[in-house]
């Protein structure tokens, strides 16, 4: 079945559907990693946006259960040059008769539209050179000029709230369970500490990597209070990557406030920018932003640098941080844009790429295992308070 793909600038590409037969709209971004598409599809920080990948071969090794970042496809609609109908790969083999085969199979199931046969690397220039659009994915019969004109009347993304259509619903704790991995990496470590993951549209491998690092993980809404975090005591707590411009969501911005300095913090990707935001520092939405799995990045205390995977449309400006307060501790290679930052006296530290993926592949682990350094800190610091010592304390 025919399918057309049209932005809000006038600009459209016809080719053929292989997903769902309906409309998707949205925000059109790409991503230039070479595999990944199952990540990247239930990635809940691509909500709203219609994603284009930059390969031309997509769907190799098409689907299976291990493979997805959340419960389910997350994205607006799909763009490829060509989607692969028969693919190969054991763990898709061995699921066959549970879950969708094939790429097209999964947006199917999903709902999803998907678009083939578009000229990718051209879509790609018009968005690098000219910014993000939004735009929209018809499938079956259509009229040129009237899609062109849905495509202009898509809502503007800086304009809604899409962390409030993927966090959960209410506080609840983390187990793998039906998302647990048939290999095993790295050795879980027994649980010790209790982290409060604020949920902003929360991947699951990042919170495999908190609990193999011996965390016992509760979730909590984008929208929970300070004192309903703190009830349950954490030892530390996580703010999540998530989706749409931190620019609109004051409400996490004030819970931030009111945890820091109180127990270790650490952000990754959109929680990165809230806390930047909440140490006084101003966000910028990118011209076409960072997606892809080969992202460099230095880290400005040690010099060295890492390969990273990065899915974000904004930014920190430094310009906004106050620098007797704030460190900047991670730069982009790329376009020199701040990848990471500290407080200079609070455990409170973050990172604009996802260092629980696996590009370097291992070059951003340490992170994890900063933050539970800084929890050990902060337990043994308490412990000394408790027990009548008088430890100093930085203040903020």
């Amino acid at each position: 079945m025919k399918a057309i793909l049209a932005l809000e600038d006038g600009s459209y590409f016809e080719g053929e559907s292989f997903g769902a037969e309906r409309e998707g709209s949205g925000e059109v971004c790409f991503n230039t990693s070479m595999t990944g598409y199952q990540e990247i599809l239930t990635d809940p920080s691509y909500s709203g946006q219609i994603v284009t990948l930059t390969y031309p071969e997509i769907g190799n090794y098409g689907i299976n259960p291990e493979d997805v970042e959340s419960k389910k496809i997350q994205v607006a609609g799909l763009v490829v040059k060509n989607c692969c109908e028969y693919p190969s790969n054991w763990r898709a083999d061995e699921g066959r008769a549970t879950h969708p085969w094939s790429l097209s199979e999964y947006l199917k199931k999903n709902n999803i539209p998907g678009i083939q046969g578009v000229d990718t690397r051209r879509l790609t220039r018009i968005l690098r050179e000219t910014g993000a659009k939004n735009g929209i994915i018809v499938v079956g019969e259509y009229d040129v000029n009237a899609v062109l004109a849905k495509a202009k009347a898509v809502p503007s993304f800086t304009q809604i709230d899409f962390v409030k259509k993927v966090t959960i619903a209410a506080k609840e704790g983390w187990d793998e369970g039906e998302h647990a991995l048939s290999f095993q990496p790295i050795p879980v470590r027994k649980a010790r500490f209790t982290v409060a993951a604020i949920d902003y549209g929360m991947k699951y491998n990042i919170l495999r990597k908190l609990q193999t690092q011996g965390a016992e993980v509760v979730r909590f809404p984008a929208d929970a209070k300070a004192e309903d975090i703190l009830a349950i005591n954490p030892d530390g707590i996580f703010l999540s990557n998530g989706p749409g411009d931190p620019a609109l969501l004051d409400y996490a911005v004030d819970t931030i406030k009111s945890l820091l300095g109180v127990k270790p913090i650490f952000g990754i990707c959109l929680g990165h920018q809230l806390l930047a935001r909440s140490l006084g520092g101003t966000t910028f939405k990118l011209k076409f932003g960072h997606r892809g799995a080969n992202h460099p990045v230095k880290d400005l205390r040690t010099g060295k640098v890492e390969i990273t995977s990065q899915n974000h449309g904004f930014a920190v400006d430094p310009e906004s941080l106050d620098d007797k307060r704030v460190e900047v501790t991670h730069i982009n290679l790329n376009d020199k844009t701040v990848a990471g930052l500290r407080h200079r006296t609070l455990p409170a530290y973050s990172v604009q790429y996802h260092p629980e993926a696996s590009p370097g592949p291992k070059d951003s682990h340490y992170l994890f295992e900063e933050f539970f350094d800084q929890i050990r800190k902060h337990a043994t610091q308490a412990e000394a308070t408790a027990a009548g010592s008088s430890p100093n304390r930085r203040a903020g």
